[in-house]
């Protein structure tokens, strides 16, 4: 029997894990870097290790610290979440070895799944080698790992060998494994996946559908179960290669199968030999808690013969600290506050008042809404987003929404291309036009209504604030009778809530501030000063950093003085487990090149500059 698990991991996915350990009345051991301190996966475990360092090939990649931190801690199970280590086969093996039990699949089958190539073989298929301009569009693929890390679309034959340059940079960062591949891109085809549940007794579930299209970066962002608009056929199909697959390398546990869906054809594409963040929605369905499952069928206990039913339907998005319209820019700062209407899931690995790094991924947390039908459970989720309270730096929030309120989606006819098609429309910026007013009124408040010497009516006041990238200036005044503005009756008006009157309607505003920056409702605003300072002029043509990160890697022959085209890569930036390229924004000359490989730079550092030819 198990009596205390390690979780290998970190976040969202080690405070899911102990959890269900707490329920269990199973002790709980996290690990942490310096960067998470801190972090909540650490303070809420019953003991936590430290691993020295900050950087994942320091810490959550050290297979061998995480092992001897398991045994220092007395832990006798090790569950390696998603991510990281969690496809490790060597790791696996050396947890066993230590005399501690894997919460996870063979290391014999996380070998010959966790490798993409190893599978496809596996499964009849082959990765392409010499590739031609007849085989473009190609997928570039790690080979091991997932999340949409180590991946790039390559349309142009002239771009391969940097693109596979940089994912095995990405995927070597990410996995601690270089290996890339490449295979067909099949384009605008639906992901649907299968979750499997399989024991040591010959017993494999295969648990539904699930469907992933809507992704960015070849990473999920809305995930749902069970997958809408496929034949019953198709799905019985699905399930059928899904325990084959399972079968054909004595799988244990949970594990995932993957699809890329097209003209009603299935592609297979990997097996994933983990739990998988999306695996809520297949909880909700099936009224199952699948860490708990993983636990029973570790210490050797037997499934049912067939799985529960099915019930009714479930979608989860998941909350990222990214700006969409900036091509995704990672965001860092202190989260303020981070709430959900009653009635949805709410899986995070933060809590009101943590900061977020530079150093791991930006999911901030994931919302899952479960209903009878699809319809009552996108409109319940898209509701219970819209109303969350989110204060802290730039979210996906309304692109979450937009997405699942988009025609596309509640018609089911999306596919992976959904936000290549649709981004510009769902990150068009439509903030709340009293947000301002709002604002200004509620840090009005308390303040003297009248000059100390004269009873008269005050001067009109002014506020600026920027909102959604332009600047916005307010006017009101503080009367005999209370507040005034133009054109807006103020009904009320304190510290936390505004209450105006527009064209005979009221509207609510709940205001927080933490110091510039003020939150109205869903809306971000920051307080400018009267009297604003001169700020750093740039010459044109400069490249500033749009987040902080590190720079890993500059183009090949590119110096101060090397003439470029408008779009040619500069240079590459990592942040968050992501590297993000950096080009040319003219053609001209780069007249300056402020960074090195291996330079941490904070957002709006000069990277480079180009001089435009005239």
């Amino acid at each position: 029997m198990i009596t205390s698990v390690l979780v290998a991991n970190r976040g969202e996915i080690a405070c899911r894990v102990f959890r269900t350990c707490r329920e269990l009345g199973i002790r709980t051991v996290a690990v942490h870097s310096d960067a998470d301190a801190h972090a909540l996966h650490a303070r809420v475990a019953d003991t936590a290790v430290r691993l020295p360092g900050s950087a994942p090939a320091d810490t959550y990649l050290r297979g061998d610290l995480i092992v001897q931190a398991a045994v220092a801690a007395g832990a006798d199970a090790v569950h390696p979440g998603y991510g990281f280590l969690s496809e490790n086969a060597g790791f696996a093996r050396a947890v066993l070895d230590a005399g501690l039990v894997w919460i996870g699949p063979p290391p014999d089958a996380i070998e010959a799944m966790a490798s993409k190539t190893r599978a496809k073989r596996l499964m009849g298929l082959k990765p392409l080698t010499d590739v031609t301009e007849a085989d473009l569009p190609v997928l570039v693929k790690a080979a091991a790992g997932g999340g949409g890390r180590g991946m790039r679309v390559v349309r142009h034959l002239a771009d391969l060998d940097a693109e596979l340059a940089a994912a095995r940079a990405e995927a070597a960062s990410a996995f601690g494994d270089g290996e890339v591949f490449v295979e067909p891109y099949v384009e605008n085809g639906r992901h649907v996946e299968v979750q499997i549940l399989a024991d040591a007794h010959g017993t494999v579930w295969p648990l539904g559908t699930r469907d992933c299209s809507l992704q960015r970066r070849h990473q999920k962002v809305v995930e749902e179960a069970p997958a809408p608009g496929l034949s019953e056929e198709l799905c019985e199909e699905l399930s059928a290669l899904a325990v084959r697959a399972a079968r054909a390398v004595d799988y244990v546990g949970a594990g995932t199968v993957e699809f890329l869906v097209a003209d009603g054809r299935a592609h297979f594409l990997e097996m994933n030999t983990r739990l998988q963040v999306e695996h809520p929605v297949t909880e909700a369905v099936f009224g199952l808690d699948l860490v708990a499952e993983q636990i029973r069928v570790a210490e050797g206990h037997a499934l049912d013969s067939t799985p529960p039913p099915a019930r009714g339907h479930a979608v989860e998005a998941r909350l990222y600290a990214e700006d969409p319209s900036r091509d995704w820019s990672p965001q860092t700062g202190r989260l303020h506050r981070l709430a959900l209407p009653e009635g949805i899931r709410l899986d995070t690995g933060y809590t009101d008042g943590d900061d977020i790094g530079v150093h791991y991924d930006p999911m901030l947390a994931k919302a899952v809404a479960h209903a009878p039908t699809r319809t009552e459970a996108v409109r319940k989720l898209a509701s219970a987003l819209e109303r969350a309270v989110i204060h802290g730096p730039v979210t996906n929030r309304d692109l979450l929404v937009r997405s699942l309120r988009h025609p596309e989606f509640t018609a089911a006819r999306m596919d992976t291309g959904f936000y290549d098609r649709h981004l510009p429309d769902l990150t068009e910026p439509s903030p709340d036009p009293h947000a301002p007013l709002a604002a200004a009124l509620a840090d009005a408040h308390g303040r003297s209504r009248f000059g100390g010497w004269r009873n008269v009516p005050s001067q009109p006041q002014t506020k600026r604030y920027a909102m959604a990238g332009e600047e916005h200036e307010v006017h009101y005044r503080h009367t005999r009778t209370g507040l005034e503005a133009d054109g807006v009756r103020v009904v009320h008006a304190d510290a936390h809530l505004v209450v105006l009157e527009v064209a005979g309607v009221r509207h609510r505003f709940e205001v927080a501030r933490y110091g510039a920056q003020v939150h109205v409702n869903s809306t971000a605003l920051t307080a400018l000063p009267r009297f604003p300072d001169p700020t750093t002029q740039h010459a044109p043509g400069s490249l500033l950093a749009p987040m902080p990160g590190t720079v890993v890697r500059v183009a090949d022959g590119v110096t101060a003085g090397t003439p470029v085209k408008a779009g040619d890569p500069l240079l590459w930036l990592e942040a968050m487990k992501m590297q993000h390229k950096i080009t040319a924004p003219a053609t001209g000359t780069l007249s300056e090149l402020c960074v090195v490989p291996g330079q941490q730079v904070e957002p709006g550092a000069l990277l480079a500059v180009v001089a435009e030819t005239s």
